[in-house]
């Protein structure tokens, strides 16, 4: 049934990125500092919809072959962007004076912050895993109309997530004013990016188990 397939997408999608990783971490910050967040959670969610749409249409045999053959180079480089978005964070951390404030809002452009949102989404190999291999080999099971239904559910799952993980920061945003608060954030998205790391450079054989 068409919508039995829809939520199988959906379900499925928003299982594989409900996890918080470097680009839901930097939605996340855009969100408590009220910057571009609308932009920042579009051009997440479409790129999103881009690969899953990529994903069910066939090309997740492609990928999965240059994948299988390129592995250790591309969880190599993933390894090392993540943890040096860790140690920025770590930076900003230990930053005495940091809070959030009106002010903030100026300080990063919109092309930074969607270059930024550009590097961590299509820089990360989980997210080829993830939305075109994986998603693009179960849509295997569906026919027709059943599979445009189930890469819809997994595309909407996406809007879904990110515009809630967004807009719903900016809830949080008062008591973010608070300089110890921001502190304690930054520290947990850098401990994050570290573990992040490390899993890649384990995946791609860097480090061992």
């Amino acid at each position: 049934m068409i919508s039995s397939a829809f939520l199988t997408g959906f379900a499925l999608g928003f299982s594989l990125i409900l996890a918080i990783g470097a680009q839901n971490a930097f939605v996340l910050r855009q969100g408590l500092l009220k910057q571009h967040v609308l932009p920042v959670v579009l051009f997440c969610a479409v790129s999103d919809m881009i690969l899953i749409v990529a994903g069910v249409g066939g090309v997740s045999l492609l990928i999965a072959d240059f994948a299988a053959r390129h592995a250790p180079t591309m969880f190599g480089l993933a390894a090392i962007w993540l943890g040096i978005y860790g140690l920025m964070r770590l930076r900003s951390a230990a930053n005495a004076g940091q809070t959030i404030s009106t002010g903030d809002a100026s300080q990063v452009s919109l092309a930074a912050a969607l270059t930024t949102a550009a590097v961590l989404t299509f820089g990360n190999p989980h997210v080829y895993l993830d939305t075109v291999v994986l998603v693009g080999t179960i849509s295997l099971q569906f026919d027709g109309m059943e599979k445009i239904a189930y890469g819809a559910g997994a595309a909407t799952a996406s809007f879904v997530f990110f515009f809630s993980l967004g807009f719903g920061a900016t809830l949080l945003a008062p008591q973010m004013h608070q300089k110890n608060a921001w502190r304690i954030l930054d520290t947990l998205i850098a401990l994050v990016m570290f573990a992040l790391a490390y899993g890649m450079a384990r995946a791609g054989g860097w480090v061992g188990g």
